[in-house]
């Protein structure tokens, strides 16, 4: 399994590798956000593990990038405290974070769990692509182009948005709690904060939705969760 890691602090991410390394993965390394995108692109890692503070362009901007064409585990580094970052984290499509300074034995926990996660959600069938269209009023997915409409124009999706909707608009009716779609959308156990289905949910609404603040199909059951309206 090979992991990119992105830190701009070289004692910090020389650190790593060996830690990582010791675990048996294949490491890769960078030190700007710049980087980061090239190397996710180029390498094509099992898990990234992204700084939020480094030069060039930061690792909220570098996230939001890769997650343009991949939709592989992102942990983000947080300086301890920064409760904005783990937000803004969330945003820009990232997985979990880890708060600096960490336990290294932590972060190796998490990895693994993630990458175990993934694997055994299917890996590589998360970008299956059935033959298939879903509609339901303007709302319109392609799930073989991996391509999403609203009254007949495309919408662009991240990776991890389009199968949460994907993943909603195949059930209709049944209602998701965050810990479910974690579990059936993210591919892992998730360890970290779960406003990150919150996020995405709002941003789907914001993209897909006639008006966001008042859904039609994408909707809360308080104190359940979310599901998509059945016709």
């Amino acid at each position: 399994m090979k992991i990119l890691v992105v830190d701009d602090e070289r004692v910090l991410l020389k650190g790593l590798r060996f830690n990582l390394e010791n675990e048996g993965y294949q490491v890769v390394t960078g030190t700007d956000g710049l980087q980061a995108v090239t190397l996710a692109r180029q390498e094509q890692p099992d898990l990234i593990l992204l700084d939020v503070m480094m030069p060039g362009i930061d690792g909220l901007q570098a996230c939001m990038r890769i997650r343009e064409f991949s939709d592989v585990p992102v942990i983000i580094l947080t300086a301890k405290g920064e409760d904005m970052d783990k937000i803004m984290g969330f945003e820009c499509g990232a997985d979990d974070y880890v708060t600096k300074p960490f336990n290294v034995l932590e972060l190796k926990a998490r990895i693994k769990a993630l990458l175990r996660r993934a694997k055994g959600a299917g890996g590589e069938n998360s970008y299956r692509n059935p033959e298939e269209i879903l509609s339901a009023g303007h709302i319109q997915l392609d799930c073989t182009r991996r391509d999403v409409k609203r009254e007949g124009i495309s919408v662009e999706l991240t990776a991890k948005e389009f199968d949460l909707l994907e993943k909603l608009m195949r059930n209709p009716g049944r209602v998701f709690s965050r810990e479910s779609l974690l579990d059936q959308v993210w591919g892992y156990e998730y360890q970290g904060d779960y406003r990150t289905v919150d996020v995405h949910i709002r941003r789907l609404r914001e993209k897909v939705e006639l008006v966001p603040a008042s859904p039609e199909y994408i909707l809360t059951k308080w104190g359940v969760g979310y599901y998509f309206r059945s016709e």
